[in-house]
This record gives structure tokens, C-alpha cells and sequence, in this order.
């Protein structure tokens, strides 16, 4: 009898354990899952890895800010500059990362998280045989001030402006472009058209600097001094001002517990936070 009675207990414990693993591994009905896209050859902020995953400086932070809110489940879509940004806008994504510094038009057309993500050093590309002359921005205006045409609604357009409100007696000469990227900057600065190119330092070290980079055949006639650092920041689809809420508050977790920095030096071989 008391066997009979122990193996019905051992049955009973063995069918409310299967039942218990079974009610832990089903789904929660209530995560919400978000889709964010990220540009796929950024390096080191958002690319593909040779696995075929999602990788980069501002995926793996946005890996550390989903841990932190259980009720999201972020699933990263990679995709170019232009499906992104219509994407994000038209709801297609919830979000989208690609080094987006803040200008008037994303502020427009996105939430913009009051928390940066990222940081961009920007600064001056210009001739070696100058390096005598030409040290840093202040130095280069007094040089001559010729910059290669910068977009107006780029970033780098204010921070040229607000160089020229505080130095009213040398200023650098601001032309607009009416493109994005001029791909022959470096070489209009090498043969002398202009004398600097306001460049982002990660793009001068890959194209320049790399021996496998485009330009590399001017590294010896290029030098570059870093200015200041420009905040980079998370677009986020106007229907989602809870996500941008929650991302803020998994953003103060992550600088205060050093995982921010701890990435960028993982991503960057150094805090670049310390230019902002």
C-alpha cells in the first residue's frame, strides 16, 4: 500500500514539474518586441559580423538598454543609410542607429533621446608639410581658414558657426555643399584648393591611415588633429515616446555602472566620451 501510495506522489511530482517548465518557457504574452534597424558597415559602430550577426559599438549598447527593460525584446534588422531613416520615419522600424549626429531636420522628423548614445571626433584633416604651421582649428584659421564646402544642414555646419562667433577677428571661411560627401576633399586638400577638410577621425584613420584604405596613398602628405567630440544619437519613430523614456532611464544605469565606457573601449581601443 505504501508503495502504491509513494509511486501515485512521484507521478503527481513529476507531472506538475513537467507542467511547471512547460508555463516557464512559454512566451510572455505582454513583451513587446521592437524592430531597429542599424546602417551594416559602420565599423565599428553598427555592422555585420563574420557570423552574420548584428555587431558594433551602438548595437552592443542597445544589447545592455534591452536587458534592462523587461518588457521590450529588441530584434536588430540590418539595412542601408536610406531604408533606415524612411523606415524609422514611416514606422516600418520603432528605431534605427547609424552614427546619427542631432541636426534640425532629424529633431523634425524623429524623437531624439536627450541621452547620447555615441560620440563622433571630428576634426581637421590638412597638409603634412603644414604641420609647422597648422596644430589644431584656432591655428588653421589663422593659417588661411580654407575649408573644404560643408553641407548646411550637416552637423559640423553649427559647430563651424559657433567656432566663428568666438573667433570674429580669424574665421574660417563657411561654403555650403550641396552634397553629403565629397569624395575628392583629400585631394582637393593635397593639391592645395583648400587647405583643411573637417573630417570625422574615425573615416580618416580607415581611409587614410589603413594601409587598405582608399586613400592611403596620402598618409604621408595628410596629418589630422582631433577638435571635439559630437554626440551620437538613437532615431526613434514619433509613435514610440515610451521606448525613448525607458531608453533614457536604461542609459543612466549603463554611465553610471561604467558599461558605456567599458564598451567604447572594447569598440575603440579608448573611452571616447572623454572628448565630449
Amino acid at each position: 500500500m505504501k508503495k502504491v501510495i509513494f509511486s501515485a506522489l512521484l507521478a503527481l511530482f513529476i507531472i506538475v514539474s513537467l507542467l511547471s517548465c512547460k508555463q516557464k518557457e512559454k512566451p510572455r504574452s505582454d513583451i513587446q518586441r521592437i524592430r531597429v534597424a542599424h546602417n551594416q558597415n559602420y565599423y565599428p559602430y553598427d555592422f555585420i559580423n563574420e557570423d552574420g550577426e548584428s555587431d558594433g559599438f551602438e548595437v552592443a549598447v542597445l544589447r545592455e538598454v534591452d536587458t534592462l527593460i523587461p518588457d521590450y525584446e529588441f530584434e536588430f534588422i540590418g539595412t542601408s543609410d536610406d531604408d533606415l531613416l524612411i523606415g524609422v520615419e514611416s514606422g516600418k522600424y520603432a528605431a534605427g542607429v547609424k552614427g546619427a549626429w542631432l541636426t534640425e531636420e532629424r529633431k523634425s522628423k524623429f524623437i531624439i533621446p536627450e541621452t547620447h548614445l555615441a560620440a563622433s571626433v571630428i576634426g581637421l584633416a590638412y597638409r603634412t608639410a603644414d604641420a609647422d604651421k597648422i596644430t589644431d582649428f584656432e591655428s588653421f584659421a589663422r593659417f588661411s581658414g580654407k575649408l573644404v564646402p560643408i553641407p548646411p544642414l550637416s552637423a559640423q555646419w553649427p559647430i563651424v558657426e559657433d567656432f566663428n562667433k568666438n573667433h570674429p577677428d580669424t574665421p574660417i571661411a563657411l561654403i555650403p555643399s550641396d552634397v553629403y560627401i565629397i569624395t575628392d576633399a583629400y585631394t582637393w586638400v593635397v593639391e592645395g584648393r583648400y587647405d583643411g577638410f573637417f573630417d570625422i577621425q574615425l573615416s580618416f584613420n580607415t581611409t587614410v591611415l589603413d594601409e587598405n584604405g582608399a586613400w592611403h596613398s596620402y598618409a604621408d602628405r595628410l596629418s589630422y588633429a582631433p577638435y571635439r567630440a559630437i554626440p551620437i544619437f538613437p532615431l526613434i519613430n514619433k509613435n514610440y515616446p515610451e521606448l525613448a523614456d525607458k531608453y533614457e532611464e536604461a542609459m543612466r544605469v549603463l554611465i553610471d555602472n561604467g558599461t558605456l565606457s567599458a564598451l567604447a573601449v572594447k569598440y575603440f581601443g579608448e573611452d571616447i566620451f572623454q572628448y565630449l
